[in-house]
């Protein structure tokens, strides 16, 4: 097992979307707690819901993001978010990321409904968002130091890796497990093809938006 803690690259600005992506996720889980799990369930993406209400599906595409699962679920994906976000939007500027978070996040819940379109099952998770971010940091900086943690059974110890290879690694286990799934009951399980929409759409849309020339506000 490993898990990045910290990475290398030095930010160019302060991250104000990240920083309120963060606190709404946050924020969301709070919200979650009280309201328990028909607010959870009101408010997550289910694929079937696209071809029954297809308004509300588009809704729950973006309410969704700011779901999860539980403080592993959060605290995970917070850590990815905090580690690897503010370089992007260090590149892009506070407006074009937020297009770009969205976005991505877009991308992971339809690719997602694809797959798997007569599924009843919510969908929950700033994953897919975050995993556009991870595409558009290994592309961008691939050469970046990532400190990552190794657990071996009792021992672990630190590394530093090329961000290439530690985002890379991570987008092969998402790929491969989302193929040995395919046609499999996930109830409970990972959205994998979720992450794989997102991780794609941040290495195209990083590309694209970089070429847009717009106010950094």
């Amino acid at each position: 097992m490993f898990l990045p803690y910290r990475d290398d690259n030095p930010r160019v600005l302060i991250p104000y979307v990240t920083y309120t992506v963060l606190g709404l996720n946050c924020l969301a889980f709070v919200l979650q707690n009280m309201g328990g799990t028909q607010f959870t369930t009101a408010f997550a993406i289910i694929p079937k819901m696209a071809s029954v209400d297809f308004g509300f599906y588009i809704i729950t595409l973006f309410t969704s993001m700011i779901l999860h699962g539980g403080l592993m679920h959060l605290g995970g994906n917070m850590l990815y978010l905090w580690i690897f976000a503010d370089n992007v939007e260090g590149i892009l500027g506070h407006t074009k990321f937020a297009v770009f978070y969205l976005t991505c996040g877009v991308a992971a819940g339809v690719l997602q409904t694809v797959i798997d379109p007569m599924s009843t099952i919510p969908i929950i998770g700033a994953s897919g968002a975050i995993a556009g971010v991870l595409g558009a940091y290994m592309i961008t900086f691939p050469r970046a130091k990532v400190h990552i943690l190794i657990f071996l059974f009792i021992y672990f110890t630190r590394i530093r890796i090329p961000a290439v290879y530690v985002l890379g690694f991570w987008f092969l286990v998402q790929l491969s497990s989302g193929l040995a799934m395919l046609g499999m009951d996930t109830t409970g399980g990972v959205a994998w093809f979720a992450h794989i929409g997102g991780f794609l759409a941040g290495i195209a849309l990083i590309r694209v938006l970089k070429l847009i020339r717009l106010e950094m506000i």
